[in-house]
């Protein structure tokens, strides 16, 4: 089975240090997805250096439509962290039997960050690709517009 890339990139008006205080809290993925949903994980998860075991499985998070049904989940496994740069995530998720996304936060000569997600997938059923690629590029997109909102609200 071929893998599948979306790529997605805004240009935000905040620092890369602000944008990655946002967007390596879990209070900052869930207003990305939301309202539509929200990803679970450990109180005690923490996406720096010291608190993830990079290369192995981290934890199990579920994804909730609308916040409260269970409709996917992602064994999380985060390869790399550069606070303040991004990050590359290789899971396996009950949709996917492999997940990779890296994000990445540059900055603007002009000031603020260039952030990007370059998400690569095989889903596990063939026969949804063109499906799942249409609802993975909607999501980031709606990620990054959450993102945009965020920052230029400020």
């Amino acid at each position: 089975m071929t893998a599948i890339e979306v790529v997605t990139a805004s240009e935000l008006p905040a620092s890369p240090e602000e944008v990655w205080a946002r967007v390596a809290s879990l209070d900052g993925i869930n207003h990305e997805l939301g309202p539509w949903m929200r990803m679970t994980a450990p109180r005690s998860a923490e996406l720096t250096p010291e608190g993830v075991p990079l290369g192995r499985r981290w934890f199990r998070s579920w994804i909730l439509l609308f916040g409260v049904i269970p409709f996917d989940y992602d064994d999380l496994c985060v390869e790399r962290i550069d606070p303040g740069r991004g990050f590359l995530e290789r899971s396996t998720m009950l949709s996917a039997r492999r997940w990779e996304h890296e994000r990445t936060l540059q900055p603007l000569e002009e000031g603020g960050t260039c952030l990007t997600d370059r998400v690569t997938f095989v889903p596990r059923l063939p026969r949804t690709s063109p499906a799942h690629r249409v609802v993975i590029a909607a999501v980031f997109r709606h990620r990054h517009r959450r993102l945009e909102r965020f920052f230029g609200d400020r």
